[in-house]
């Protein structure tokens, strides 16, 4: 079926042709699994190609790091069916409510905390969305930023371990999920420090966007931090175990997932709501099940199309030649950056990184870049294309949790995703500069992968 085009030349039909279906609306599993197979059968004849793509989802799919993917979400959605999440939000609203904005500093806070039992971004800005929008607008903060806020919080997931899509990028490079997962717990606390200076500075010169709120002492400020304990158990533990090497990524996660369980059944059987419980359990394990079977489905497809680039020849091509480029590395890695951008505005987070890795991963190595520095940078530029339109997932998820939401006197809490869009505009700028700090100074990443046991 190859006769007449060489390898290459079909590997860049290939990609043109995964990029059409993309564009025409084809979901990105279906369109990079149906690219793959047509490329593979292209190269190798039917027979071979079929055998090749008839393995690759049971061979990609049974290994032992990618079972830490569904542990890691359970323990989000458990951690929300058992209330940790507005313990959490109070707690950040007593301790750091007196400062400009305070309610949503406490709210970047706050889902920076949940981010540490989540992996899921999506996940985090709708549970905050619930938590947060309804305390906010009653003390008249301005509605576009209180989405703002929230849509951006809630990207701190794909970041601050456990990160479902820290995970999706080690195994794609066959990096150490354990190095990336410690690699993105600084840069993720420096990305939510810059929101909460932002939130700041923009209260300080537009008071009408948020006040401060007081009115706690310090016992009241104290009472609140045992409701935070269980969370920074399931944190130290995590952290502990991948920074010390006692246990893997999938023992921790497992680990966590128990104590979280376990909480969530504690709190149960004290409020006396055993029968409500099941109903709440079973719907933490749906969640997790339907987000873990997309999750592997999109792995599926993108593991086929990557095998026939592979075989097309294609990622060191693009890594031969962008070595051989006149320009000096560092202007290169921010073309590639930008590029994500671009595309971030049209396809989501995963889905960008999934496609795009098989090519990109090869030259930026090529560079003498570190991998794991380039995974927590890529996926910070993930995290942008959570709130970039028109496509920004979490911006779409907090204009729908609104519209169920109401105040106290029956009214509507809705905020249109026009304005969760405006809202987000200054996060967009202070993720830049994030992604500008982790390029000037990397060690911000790689000081602790560099420590760990």
């Amino acid at each position: 079926m190859s006769a007449g085009l060489d390898h290459f030349t079909i590997g860049i039909i290939g990609v043109c042709l995964l990029v059409v279906l993309v564009m025409l609306g084809v979901r990105v599993y279906v369109a990079a699994a149906l690219t793959g197979f047509l490329g593979l059968v292209a190269l190798k004849g039917w027979d071979v190609g079929a055998a090749i793509a008839g393995t690759i989802p049971h061979s990609k799919t049974v290994t032992y790091p990618l079972s830490v993917l569904p542990l890691f979400i359970l323990i989000g959605f458990l951690a929300f069916h058992a209330g940790l999440t507005s313990r959490l939000f109070e707690a950040a609203r007593r301790w750091v409510g007196w400062v400009p904005g305070g309610l949503a500093v406490a709210t970047v806070f706050a889902t920076a905390g949940f981010a540490a039992v989540s992996g899921a971004s999506t996940a985090t800005a709708a549970v905050f969305s619930r938590v947060a929008i309804p305390d906010m607008l009653r003390n008249r903060y301005d509605r576009n930023m209180t989405a703002g806020v929230i849509a951006a919080g809630g990207t701190l997931a794909s970041l601050i371990p456990p990160s479902a899509i820290l995970v999706i990028y080690a195994i794609l490079v066959e990096q150490s999920i354990g190095k990336l997962l410690l690699a993105g717990f600084l840069p993720g606390l420096v990305s939510a420090l810059i929101y909460a200076a932002l939130i700041v500075i923009m209260c300080m010169v537009r008071p009408e966007y948020g006040s401060s709120i007081g009115g706690f002492t310090w016992r009241q400020r104290f009472s609140s931090l045992p409701g935070t304990v269980p969370v920074l158990l399931v944190i130290a533990i995590i952290f502990g175990a991948l920074y010390t090497g006692s246990a893997t990524p999938t023992e921790a996660g497992a680990l966590g997932a128990m104590i979280v369980f376990g909480i969530y059944v504690f709190r149960a059987y004290r409020q006396r709501s055993l029968r409500q419980m099941g109903g709440r359990l079973r719907e933490a394990l749906m969640e997790t099940a339907r987000l873990t079977v997309m999750i592997f489905t999109l792995i599926w497809g993108v593991f086929l199309f990557v095998r026939f680039l592979g075989y097309a020849g294609l990622p060191n091509a693009f890594a031969d030649w962008i070595v051989t480029l006149d320009m000096p590395p560092l202007v290169i890695i921010l073309c590639i950056l930008l590029a994500y951008v671009v595309l971030g505005m049209f396809m989501d987070a995963i889905g960008m990184l999934v496609l795009t890795l098989p090519v990109v991963y090869p030259a930026v190595i090529a560079l003498g870049y570190d991998p794991i520095w380039f995974g927590i940078v890529v996926v910070k530029m993930a995290e942008i294309c959570l709130i970039t339109p028109p496509i920004g997932l979490n911006c779409f998820v907090v204009a729908g949790v609104s519209r169920e939401l109401q105040d106290d006197r029956g009214r509507s809490l809705e905020i249109p995703l026009q304005g969760v869009f405006r809202g987000v505009g200054p996060f967009f700028i202070a993720d830049v500069l994030t992604v500008v700090v982790l390029v000037a100074v990397p060690d911000i990443v790689l000081w602790l992968p560099r420590t760990m046991g």
